[in-house]
């Protein structure tokens, strides 16, 4: 993972690649339907992270021009997978070619698991 540098004659600008993940995270959880992002598999379950950390479920490939994500939700229970990750692609490219002026070549959308939420208890399960 790289960074992106613009060079202009008063000097440079450096965009982290970490950057670009935090602004893929949050528009990824702005859509209806996200129920968080996926750390990972954890002892055969998705491990979700709501707001905590939205970086750790996207990776990046930041080039100097353009940029390719993926990125790993959990969606709630009954939501369009389709829909959704169709929207997840169109808000994150949005959000990061508005913010940071990379071209986003492609996003990747992995459904790791679904937020089941039970009405007698207020824990969530994630499957």
């Amino acid at each position: 993972m790289s960074d992106q540098v613009e060079k202009y004659e008063s000097g440079s600008i450096r965009i982290a690649s970490e950057v670009v993940k935090i602004i893929a995270g949050l528009a990824a959880t702005e859509v209806k339907g996200v129920a968080g992002m996926s750390g990972g598999m954890v002892d055969g379950f998705a491990e979700l992270l709501k707001k905590k950390n939205l970086a750790k479920g996207v990776k990046v490939e930041v080039g100097e021009k353009q940029a390719a994500i993926d990125l790993f939700v959990v969606v709630e229970y009954g939501a369009k997978i389709p829909e959704i990750a169709y929207q997840i692609q169109e808000k994150v490219k949005k959000a990061i070619e508005s913010m940071t002026g990379l071209e986003v070549v492609e996003v990747n959308v992995h459904i790791q698991g679904v937020e089941i939420r039970s009405e007698e208890t207020p824990e969530t399960r994630v499957l």
